[in-house]
């Protein structure tokens, strides 16, 4: 009798141990249809987009942008499903806006090496869009705000590189060097640096394609400086304009 009970314990083991594993593959099996379906949701115009993308960056671009926000899909009243915070749409519309901004930049050098204006303007591609940098000797005279008869024709010249079909904030920020001013006109170095940046964005305004609502003027005084304010030259480099680009934003007026 004895071993016949043993012999029975062992073929219900033996019968039982498949559970663990058929329960691991359906979970597997689970998971994977459930990628399935939400690569299904993808937008095919989407993946073009993204393609298309990938493309001109293997061509000639730089590296892309990262992006750390999950793929969530919700499901409307109506019963139909909505991709939220598709990585997706945010991956292609960063790598275009970028690839932009890059053909823009390309475009603004090109204009600054035929005119020879290499002392006059630079830019440079930073994380809060293209950064154009006017250096104030050019521009204005010392320790003035008004643009200097001679250089508006240049500083209207640039507004035209500032027409874009895409609806962009730019935002126009002047600065000084640490030279303490006070006179009848301006009593700080903070009110040279707002009025140069207000009366520098007056003269590419009068571009009349652009369109003054995405554009602002600032003030940094001369807490942000580029250069040794120990020296000459170094004053003469903080003293600047400088116009921000930023990257492609909503149009909610349409």
């Amino acid at each position: 009798m004895s071993r016949r009970r043993r012999k029975k314990e062992h073929e219900e083991e033996l019968g039982e141990s498949w559970l663990l594993p058929y329960a691991d593959l359906m979970t597997l099996l689970l998971a994977l249809f459930i990628v399935l379906f939400a690569a299904s949701s993808v937008d095919a115009q989407k993946f073009q987009q993204l393609s298309r993308v990938f493309s001109g960056i293997f061509v000639g671009g730089d590296g892309p942008v990262e992006f750390e926000e999950p793929l969530e899909i919700v499901e409307q009243v109506d019963g139909t499903d909505e991709i939220e915070n598709d990585p997706m749409e945010q991956f292609t519309d960063e790598l275009a806006d970028l690839k932009i901004l890059e053909a823009l930049k390309k475009k603004v050098d090109n204009y600054i090496q035929e005119k020879n204006y290499q002392d006059k303007f630079s830019t440079s591609l930073t994380s809060e869009g293209l950064l154009i940098t006017i250096n104030d000797s050019v521009l204005f005279k010392s320790g003035s705000a008004e643009v200097r008869e001679g250089d508006k024709k240049t500083a209207k010249e640039l507004a035209t590189l500032l027409e874009m079909e895409l609806p962009r904030s730019v935002i126009i920020s002047g600065h000084t060097d640490n030279v303490p001013i006070k006179n009848s006109e301006f009593q700080s170095n903070w009110e040279l640096s707002v009025m140069r940046a207000v009366n520098f964005m007056k003269v590419l305004l009068e571009d009349g394609k652009l369109d003054q609502r995405l554009f602002s003027a600032k003030g940094f005084g001369e807490f942000q400086p580029i250069a040794d304010n120990n020296t000459a030259k170094g004053r003469e480099a903080n003293r600047r304009v400088e116009v921000l680009i930023e990257p492609y934003i909503e149009d909610k007026n349409k």
